[in-house]
């Protein structure tokens, strides 16, 4: 009678205009959790399932427009295939995703769930839940987000400005990269009577892996006199980490990434599905275990570090 109850609700609130949402936890516990988060950010219970019952609930909910994941407690044997199954309804029914995971399932979450449609949330709270859900009900429901939800104003604000800050580093790549195919057109010939070149500069136009991983470790430095948040700059970490990584030819899992943008995993997930929405950032899954994925740079992020390296090193100045 319950089921009957919360179905027609569902039904109600769908024909109603309200996002509907199902909540796919690994316990008991990550029910509860659920529940909780729906019912403080205002978005309606359209149905709940454990992961074992997580694909007949897919199949039988028309009525879905989001989808909340408890991943803790979930069945490591059913945590892959009900992820990529969540992700091929989600992009089949244009969804949007909140999924609750813990450290050590970033990697198979990652493996399935990235995307515009998607936020990944790394041990979250029940304000991460909650805020993370708001946005969700604002987006499947194409308005504005409204005045009186304080909580909500402020983490669309903190969005906009990740978006802008990876605009302006998408920009400033992408003009580094132009100015490096416009002097290669001219045969290499510049005009470089008014800048300052250090010794031998000319013939340095690339970096070695070691001073990349050299700068970064000069950054990380900086935390042990100065709060870190001071200089959170999480996409340029990121981005020096994958120049790096190329350089060795080694993969980068997008767990190992989350370390090196030293900013929380939550934080550091978001940073990672904003760059490869930028075109930044290249995900590559493990052809030997589909329940990893690495991260790469792609031709457009790799032009883009090698033209600001070259910019630097003809200017005789550090990498930052």
């Amino acid at each position: 009678m319950a089921h009957v109850q919360m179905m027609g609700a569902a039904r109600s609130a769908y024909e109603s205009g309200e996002p509907v949402a199902l909540v796919i936890a690994g316990d008991d516990e990550g029910l509860r959790l659920g529940r909780e988060a729906l019912a403080l950010s205002g978005v309606r219970a359209g149905g709940e399932t454990g992961f074992e019952g997580a694909a007949a609930a897919l199949a039988g909910r028309a009525t879905i427009d989001l989808i909340l994941v408890e991943a803790a407690g979930a069945p490591e044997a059913l945590l892959d295939t009900v992820l990529a199954r969540v992700d091929a309804v989600a992009r089949e029914r244009e969804c949007r995703v909140v999924a609750a995971i813990g450290e050590a399932q970033i990697d198979i979450a990652a493996a399935h769930l990235m995307g515009r449609h998607v936020q990944l949330l790394c041990a979250p709270g029940m304000a991460d839940r909650v805020g993370a859900l708001m946005l969700a009900k604002a987006a499947a429901k194409g308005d504005q987000l409204h005045e009186g939800h304080r909580e909500t104003e402020a983490e669309a604000a903190r969005l906009r400005r990740l978006n802008d800050e990876v605009a302006r580093i998408a920009d400033t790549l992408a003009r580094l990269t132009r100015e490096e195919e416009e002097v290669s057109r001219r045969g290499g010939v510049r005009d470089r009577g008014n800048e300052y070149r250090g010794p031998d500069s000319a013939d340095q136009t690339d970096a070695s892996a070691q001073e990349i991983r050299a700068t970064i470790r000069s950054r990380r430095l900086r935390a042990q006199y100065f709060d870190s948040e001071l200089f959170a700059d999480p996409a340029w970490d990121m981005l020096l980490d994958l120049y790096a990584a190329e350089l060795e030819k080694r993969q980068v899992s997008v767990s190992s990434l989350c370390i090196a943008a030293a900013v929380p995993p939550t934080t550091a997930l978001r940073w990672i599905g904003t760059l490869h929405d930028a075109g930044l950032f290249e995900r590559h899954a493990d052809p030997s275990d589909r329940r990893r994925a690495y991260v790469g740079l792609s031709a457009k992020g790799m032009a883009g570090m090698r033209g600001y390296i070259a910019a630097v090193k003809r200017q005789g100045l550090a990498i930052i």
